[in-house]
């Protein structure tokens, strides 16, 4: 009997890390990612399973809570096969960089006061560093499209399919024969919001006996995509229009791009005002690129950019911001919108232009993603008055918004939808999500389907038949 047991996003939404077992020993693991807020710490420890036995890895999309723990893996003995999609493993690459790059930097920081103090010792190793990322890039890779069934082994295949979520993310489907029936288990990844600014829907699945979904947002349902673009451009123009600044901490992959075409469509219909905006991030500028590179994933909305423009993303008050230097030049700037990482503010160039800016009540805020417990970005959400930046202590007098509606995750009601929408399915296990939020989840799906619903915890055992 196949076995399935999660290390990492079980009553948690962090950290995706599943590795299924099926009867005739072949060993396959989806996403192995990175855990995020007050569970970070959790990283640094051992995986629960040794990595040398894991024959192959399936990566569903490219975001560091999917795929941050790669180069630990293959850093203890992981020797496998990787199969994904061609994008996902270029943005992949430009996430895992980044991560490498940061951990090095503090580890710096830290060695360096450590040395002044004598306890050199005391100081833990990043993670991982540069060149184990790129000995990850040195594995044997098998790139898919969508809707191709690729072998795994003996009687064993995968079907990856358009989740909706960011760029070339996957919904992945595994079909094996044991004791002479077919079986078909589903891993959802992360869907996608219904809304169509970057993103096609998510695809449906038809037949599943056993299906891991995520419950991110299980808890709720998003306001209207309309209702949603509204209050930014309202937000924007009116802080722009009162000579403030705004800042949006926003994840490099899928709602830097989102936030950009909403501005473009605003300067083009004349809706805002005279700016600078700045896209200070590295990562998201390396991102939208490759966002660039493979726009025939992308809605029909970009591709109409494209056509008209020669560009998506582009336009007159846009600018690229690499070098730190540049960076720093923007303290110069007045009334100016700022996109910045990270997107749950828990470091990056976001941090510094709160220290700057966010204790003047001019300026503000507009939070468009999730925010972990435990991040600085949940803090502000949750009403702090003030914030610990660099060591120093900041006020929070800014406006702050958040808008929820551009979340890349489907809602409640989107879940549901999609489960309805399979021909066959069995039993329901929920991950990525905090427990409070799966259990109403849980209560829901339970009230709407017939399926047996069950919660993983972690390193649970779930046996599926």
């Amino acid at each position: 009997m196949a076995v399935i047991q999660s290390f990492g996003a079980a009553e948690v939404v962090t950290g995706s890390c599943h590795l299924l077992q099926l009867e005739n020993g072949l060993k396959i693991m989806i996403d192995c990612g990175m855990f995020q807020g007050e569970h970070e710490r959790e990283n640094y420890k051992a995986f629960g399973f040794d990595p040398k036995e894991v024959d192959v890895l399936l990566i569903t999309h490219a975001h560091l809570d999917h795929v941050g723990r790669i180069p630990k893996l293959v850093k203890e003995g992981f020797r496998g096969r990787i199969i994904t999609l061609g994008s996902t493993f270029d943005l992949a690459e430009v996430v895992l960089l980044d991560a490498a790059h940061l951990m090095e930097e503090e580890f710096k920081t830290r060695m360096r006061k450590a040395q002044r103090r004598g306890e050199e010792d005391r100081v833990a190793l990043p993670l991982y560093t540069v060149e184990d990322v790129e000995s990850a890039y040195d594995l044997p890779s098998t790139y898919v499209s969508y809707d191709e069934k690729v072998s795994l082994g003996k009687d064993v295949s995968a079907i990856f399919r358009n989740a909706g979520h960011i760029l070339d993310s996957a919904t992945i489907q595994i079909d094996y024969i044991e004791q002479g029936q077919p079986k078909t288990i589903v891993f959802s990844g992360d869907l996608g919001n219904h809304n169509d600014i970057v993103m096609s829907d998510p695809v449906i699945v038809k037949k599943a006996d056993t299906l891991y979904i995520e419950s991110t947002y299980g808890d709720r349902n998003h306001k209207g995509i309309k209702e949603s673009v509204e209050e930014f451009k309202e937000a924007i123009v009116n802080t722009l229009l009162s000579q403030g600044s705004i800042m949006i901490p926003s994840f490099a992959i899928e709602r830097t791009q989102e936030i950009l075409c909403i501005l473009k469509q605003m300067y083009d219909d004349k809706e805002l005002p005279v700016c600078k905006i700045f896209l200070d991030s590295p990562m998201a500028i390396r991102a939208t690129n490759l966002y660039n590179k493979y726009h025939q994933e992308l809605s029909k909305c970009c591709n109409d950019f494209l056509k008209r423009d020669g560009t998506i993303f582009e336009f007159e008050y846009l600018h690229y911001t690499l070098k730190p230097e540049e960076s720093k030049k923007i303290n110069e700037e007045d009334s100016c919108i700022i996109i910045a990482g990270s997107g749950m503010c828990t470091g990056g160039r976001i941090q510094h232009h709160f220290k700057n800016r966010i204790w003047n009540p001019k300026n503000c805020v507009i939070f468009v993603g999730y925010q972990a417990y435990g991040t600085l970005g949940r803090k502000i959400v949750e009403g702090a008055k003030w914030i610990d930046v660099y060591h120093e202590k900041v006020n929070v007098n800014a406006k702050i918004y958040t808008i929820n509606g551009f979340s890349a995750h489907a809602d409640q009601s989107e879940l549901l939808e999609w489960m309805k929408s399979f021909d066959t399915l069995g039993n329901i296990f929920l991950i990525h999500g905090e427990k409070e939020k799966q259990i109403i989840f849980k209560k829901e799906i339970k009230k709407h389907m017939q399926n047996r619903v069950h919660i993983v915890k972690e390193k649970e055992k779930i046996f599926v038949s």
